[in-house]
């Protein structure tokens, strides 16, 4: 019996090995390095946390680093929030999603009159914030709150700050 792949590989695949494809894919979270300063805002009591790249640049804006296997049609990073931090409250022009992993995160969305509605998510739990959506998490337990975070485009542009100071230096951290 053969099979047969019902669609084509990318042009970059078309030759590759399966050992090489396995190679090139796979990551372990062993491989990562917490980087705490991936985002401008990272830096600034209350929003500290570190990336760990799995797939693209994650919700960064760095593009193609290290070894993380090379973004298609999304991003994924797992991101190491201690407590009392979280992120400052953004969009993108795709969509991006917060699913923990471990521990517990308020997520929120808010108007750009400041109206905000939160919600405590728990393991297994996540948000899909639509583009153009304002949207945050903070870590507001006593513990480490693994978050995996996927955004809808390989190569997505830098967040989108709500704060017109954080945003005049999103770009800050790619120097």
């Amino acid at each position: 019996m053969t099979n047969v792949a019902r669609h084509a590989r990318p042009a970059d695949l078309i030759d590759a090995s399966l050992e090489d494809i396995m190679a090139r894919y796979v990551k372990r979270f062993s491989e990562t390095v917490a980087d705490w300063n991936a985002f401008s805002d990272a830096s600034i009591e209350g929003y500290h946390r570190a990336q760990h790249r799995f797939v693209g640049a994650g919700a960064s804006g760095k593009h193609g680093e290290g070894s993380a296997i090379p973004p298609g049609g999304f991003t994924l990073s797992i991101m190491n929030v201690p407590p009392g931090q979280g992120n400052a409250p953004h969009t993108h022009e795709v969509e991006e999603v917060f699913f923990v992993l471990q521990g517990e995160c308020v997520v929120f969305i808010e108007d750009e009159d400041g109206r905000r509605l939160s919600q405590t998510l728990t393991p297994w739990e996540m948000i899909a914030c639509p583009p153009g959506v304002i949207h945050g998490y903070v870590n507001e337990a006593a513990e480490p709150c693994f978050l995996q975070v996927m955004l809808g485009k390989g190569r997505p542009e830098t967040a989108g700050f709500a704060d017109s100071a954080l945003f005049s230096r999103r770009d800050d951290h790619l120097a």
